[in-house]
This record gives structure tokens, C-alpha cells and sequence, in this order.
């Protein structure tokens, strides 16, 4: 958890920015990014040396030639400003946009990177501040970025924004991650979901109470072949590479791609599992959407396009848990109803989550729920899982600030102890609804259709009686403006 203190030290580089003239929170993030994996790699750098002092040998494969010493951060922080702009800006930023796929995803998306820092003196009181903020473990490090990224406070032009971190540790938990599950978010943004995994499987025992990722190619298999995402933004993919690799993941699989474009080979069942809160709004030109998901749902609306991607990525018997807009559960249009129905008669859908309109505040008062299905190709559902959501632990308000109620702890609770045969009463927030049901209703899943409200009868006093204190009180009124009057004469 990230501290007070810490806090100020962040706020107070975000200011420094601010004040030297990079105002965009983005570009803020990015450049403190490119710091950051400069200063990433001479620590790495200066692992590998203390280990061959240890070992008496030489290090083993070095990130810097005898020549680019000069360029580490252990070496240039020190240095006067004037100088220190030269080394970063003419050597050490350019080097890390040549390490390509030898530097890992981060790398690999750094050939459209700009280095904005000018100011000779913004970049060494940057460096400075950097140099003070204490990082020397990953979990302060991904709390550090993660509230960097806390302060991107708007919604992407296609319907992007953050989801909020507690519903993505919500998610992830529900889901049960394995430690040999191959994870996508095939729009990862700035990699939540993969990062939530990665804290999940971190603490994650076997029945002798030791960690899984010490079983047998467990951690092989975390560092390279777990995760994987995509996006087609490269800002996007800079920082949630980096945020990936301040949690601790040595390579994730971040790719650039346009999830939803016939202009990439499409990637075939290949995952296990799929988090994902994918773009809500807008659509796509239709002739660049790929064929093959066209032939799933004939739309041009992202959110339901997501959906027939989703089943494509999956392998048989993967699991999803996704967000969507409500409109989706709900929508009378052909494609709406076909993926609907896909979910339910070709595969099973698990269950839907409803979650209140203020959760995605302030990006966006967008009411959306959790659609949890798994892919089949053979059909499956016999009844879904319904949890109308109330409450998140914060205010639905655009402060968000914490409140007492909170359903979370009860969804998780329910839904591990989920039982269709006793989980019947449509008046509680968890109840099983059968698919003929669902099919009868032309499979709409919004749970407003299904839920019964209970309606508490009041009672009203008397017209008459309503009346006579309505007349009490403006005879108060009345000799309260008379006293009033009297006073001013």
C-alpha cells in the first residue's frame, strides 16, 4: 500500500512536470516511463555485477558496452544539468529505443518514442526526485506506477478508461487463475488485468502452504508464455509494458495489434482464460472489421464484436470474464440477440453480474455488468447466475470516496458457494434463472427482467388531516413574518 508520504513525493513530481511545461498526464506518464526503464536497467546491470564479483567471473551478458557506461543512470545522476540533458537525451534514450526485442515488450514499443524533456534543469530535478522515491521492491513499485496511472482521469476517444482496481482484483478472484493459465486482455490498456493475475498467482499456495510458482516450470512459464495483450495505441502499450515489468513480470507477451482489424492474422484459440473491459462505445468501419468475426455478429459495434472475439481467442473449455455495457444484455437488434444466444445455446454462460452506474466514475456513468461464460462449442448452460451489485465500498458519485457498503466480499462468497438447486429466490441479489427462461425472453439477460422487487406498502395520513397541519404550518410562517415586520419598523 502506498503511503502518505509516498504519495507527496509522487504529487510532487507530477507537479514538477506540470511546471516545466508537460501538462498532458499521458505524456507525464510516459516520460516518467522512459526514466524509469533507464534506471531499470542499471539496476539490472548492477545485479549482474555484484553477482560476478560474488561468483569471481565476468558478467554475463551486459546491457552496456565498455563504451555506454556513460549512459547509466547509477553514472549520469550526478552530473551538472546541461550535461546530464546531452547523455539522457543524444545517448541514453536513444539506446533504449535500439534495444528492440533484447529489452523485452517494453522495448520493442519504443521506436515511436519522444523524449518531451527540453529543460535541461526539469530533467535534472526530475532525476533527482526519482533518485528519492524509494523502489527498491516490486510492490512498491507497481503501487508507485499504479497511482501514476490513478491520475489518468479521462475517457480514450474510442471508449477506454481504467477500470477501477478493486473490480479487477473482484474479477480476477472470482476466475481462480491456475498457475499454467495462458492469460489475454486483447485490449489491456494499461495492463490491469494482467497485473491483477500476477498478484493473484504471486499469492496463490499449494495444500504444504508454499507458493505454486515454485512447483516444477510454474515460474518459467509466469515470466514468459502467462500473459499476453494487446492494443493498438503505442502510448498504451509503452505503459502497460512498464507497468507489467514494475510488478515483477520479466516478458510479457504485449503485442500491437487491432483486435478487431482484418489487417492482422487472427490468432486462434489460444488462451485459457480472457479479462477483459473492452472499448463501449462507437463502432468500426466495416470494411476493415475481420471477416471472420462479421460472420459471428454482422455489426459494426465494438462491444458485441469484442464478444465474437473473445469466443475466437479461447480455447475449448477457456474461461472469460468480461465487462459490458448493459446495452448488450439487453440490445433488440439482430446482432444483440445473436450473440446472446450463442453465449447461451452454443457455449455456457455462467453468469452476469449487474454493477451500479457510478462505478466507472469519473471516466464515464456507463451502467455495465460482469458477463462470465465459458467456451464450449457444445452448448452447456443449464440455468445462469445473477448478482444484482448495489454497492462497491466507494460513493457513486464523481469523488468516489469510501463508503461501508459494499457487495464485493458477498458476490465473491455466493458465487464459490453458488447452487442452482437452492439459489431460486428472485427477491435476494444471487439467484439461478433456467435457460428456458432466458430463451422464452427472447435471451435478454438484463437482471431487471428477471429480479422481483419487493414493494413496502406506506401509508399516508388523511387528505383532510394533510391539509389542516398544511394550514398549521403557513399560520407559523405567517406570524413569523409578522414578528419579522414589526422588527424593521
Amino acid at each position: 500500500m502506498i503511503t502518505g508520504e509516498l504519495k507527496s513525493k509522487v504529487d510532487k513530481l507530477w507537479d514538477t512536470f506540470w511546471s516545466g511545461g508537460i501538462s498532458n498526464p499521458l505524456s507525464v506518464i510516459e516520460q516518467i516511463s522512459y526514466l524509469l526503464f533507464i534506471k531499470r536497467l542499471d539496476e539490472l546491470e548492477l545485479a549482474k555485477e555484484r553477482k560476478a564479483q560474488r561468483l569471481g567471473g565476468e558478467v554475463k551478458d551486459p546491457s552496456f558496452t565498455p563504451e555506454q557506461q556513460g549512459y547509466r543512470w547509477s553514472n549520469f545522476r550526478h552530473l551538472e544539468a546541461q550535461e546530464m540533458i546531452k547523455i539522457v537525451r543524444d545517448h541514453a534514450f536513444p539506446m533504449i529505443k535500439e534495444l528492440g526485442k533484447e529489452g523485452g515488450a517494453y522495448a520493442a514499443h519504443m521506436k515511436d518514442a519522444t523524449f518531451m524533456i527540453a529543460n535541461a534543469s526539469l530533467l535534472s530535478t526530475v532525476v533527482e526526485q526519482i533518485d528519492q522515491i524509494p523502489m527498491a521492491d516490486r510492490d512498491t513499485k507497481g503501487d508507485l506506477y499504479e497511482y501514476m496511472l490513478s491520475k489518468l482521469s479521462t475517457a480514450g476517444t474510442n471508449g477506454q478508461f481504467r477500470t477501477p482496481r478493486h473490480i479487477i482484483k473482484m474479477i480476477v478472484e472470482l476466475m481462480e487463475p491456475t498457475p499454467r493459465e495462458i492469460v489475454c486482455d486483447p485490449a489491456c490498456g494499461t495492463g490491469g488485468f494482467l497485473v491483477a493475475v500476477s498478484e493473484y498467482m504471486r499469492d496463490l499456495k499449494d495444500g504444504d502452504g508454499n507458493s505454486v510458482l515454485n512447483a516444477a516450470g510454474n515460474r518459467e512459464h509466469f515470466n514468459s508464455e502467462m500473459f499476453h495483450g494487446f492494443d493498438f495505441d503505442p502510448t498504451m502499450l509503452r505503459i502497460g509494458s512498464m507497468n507489467m515489468m514494475l510488478h515483477g513480470i520479466e516478458d510479457p507477451k504485449i503485442e500491437a495489434r487491432d483486435s478487431l482489424s482484418e489487417d492482422h492474422a487472427a490468432v486462434n484459440e489460444e488462451f485459457t482464460l480472457i479479462l477483459a473491459n473492452p472499448p463501449f462505445k462507437g463502432s468500426v468501419d466495416k470494411e476493415g472489421i475481420a471477416s471472420d468475426l462479421k460472420k459471428v455478429v454482422n455489426t459494426k459495434k465494438t462491444e458485441l464484436l469484442f464478444g465474437a472475439l473473445f469466443l475466437r481467442l479461447l480455447k475449448k473449455g477457456g474461461r472469460a470474464a468480461v465487462i459490458v455495457p448493459d446495452g448488450v444484455l439487453f440490445g433488440s437488434s439482430r446482432a444483440h440477440k445473436a450473440l446472446r444466444k450463442m453465449l447461451v445455446e452454443d457455449h455456457k454462460l455462467d453468469g452476469i453480474i449487474s454493477m451500479p452506474s457510478g462505478v466507472f466514475k469519473p471516466y464515464a456513468g456507463v451502467s455495465t455488468a460482469i458477463m462470465i461464460f465459458t467456451k464450449t462449442g457444445a452448448g452447456g448452460t443449464d440455468a445462469v447466475w445473477f448478482y444484482d451489485m448495489q454497492a462497491d465500498g466507494l460513493s457513486l458519485d464523481d469523488k468516489r470516496s469510501p463508503v461501508e457498503q459494499n457487495d464485493i466480499p458477498d458476490i465473491l462468497a455466493r458465487w464459490k458457494g453458488r447452487d442452482i438447486g437452492q439459489d431460486t429466490d428472485r427477491k435476494a441479489k444471487a439467484f439461478f434463472v433456467p435457460k428456458e427462461e432466458i430463451a422464452e425472453n427472447n435471451y435478454d439477460l438484463s437482471i431487471n427482467r428477471y429480479k422481483e422487487i419487493e414493494y413496502e406498502e406506506v401509508e399516508y395520513d388523511p387528505p383532510l388531516e394533510i391539509l389542516g397541519k398544511l394550514k398549521g404550518l403557513e399560520d407559523e410562517i405567517r406570524a413569523d413574518l409578522n414578528e419579522l415586520e414589526e422588527m424593521l419598523k
